[in-house]
């Protein structure tokens, strides 16, 4: 069966170790279980780039008291271990995690990873746009963009349906069709 978890990001500058938010969709057996979402005190606190607020909304006073990424990683991390993580703009996500683990100093777990644009591409040729919003309009999702737990939930849905419609029921399959595509964090 299908397992893996969709992650996002939100961050409170150009810096990828900024994390202000970070949401987590588990899906096994084919099925979400369960989304968390995470508020982060980035080490950029209390700054805020204004570009970055306007994006997310998430502000300084937000997060004043909420956990580090180191304070929440070992969490987070039980949601992943073993996991496919699939991510809408991968590079952005898995970049912004492998600069928080490498901010806190902890090992990156050998996760292999897959953008759900690619994914989409794959899936459905010729659309006009790719984007987490368009995709979702066209699959009549709602959701809060960008907002982690909200974005990670869309990515979750929009991947499941991506691989019905390339008839995909197991990750090694995935793996298979999918392989110039994955990449190791």
């Amino acid at each position: 069966m299908l397992n893996f978890c969709a992650i996002d990001f939100e961050t409170a500058t150009h810096e990828r170790n900024s994390a202000c938010e970070m949401g987590i969709c588990v899906v096994e057996d084919g099925e979400i279980v369960s989304t968390k979402t995470w508020l982060i005190k980035p080490p950029s606190f209390p700054y805020f780039h204004p570009r970055n607020i306007d994006v997310h909304g998430i502000r300084p006073e937000e997060v004043k008291d909420a956990p580090t990424f180191e304070d929440i990683w070992h969490e987070a991390q039980d949601l992943m271990y073993g996991n496919l993580m699939i991510a809408h703009n991968a590079g952005f996500d898995a970049g912004v995690l492998r600069s928080c683990l490498d901010h806190y100093g902890f090992f990156k777990p050998k996760l292999t990873y897959l953008c759900s644009i690619s994914l989409a591409k794959k899936s459905w040729k010729n659309l006009p746009k790719y984007g987490l919003k368009s995709l979702a309009e066209q699959h009549n999702l709602s959701f809060n963009h960008h907002r982690a737990g909200d974005d990670a939930e869309v990515c979750a849905k929009i991947s499941l349906l991506a691989f019905n419609q390339l008839m995909l029921t197991r990750n090694d399959e995935v793996h298979d069709v999918m392989k110039k595509n994955l990449k190791i964090l």
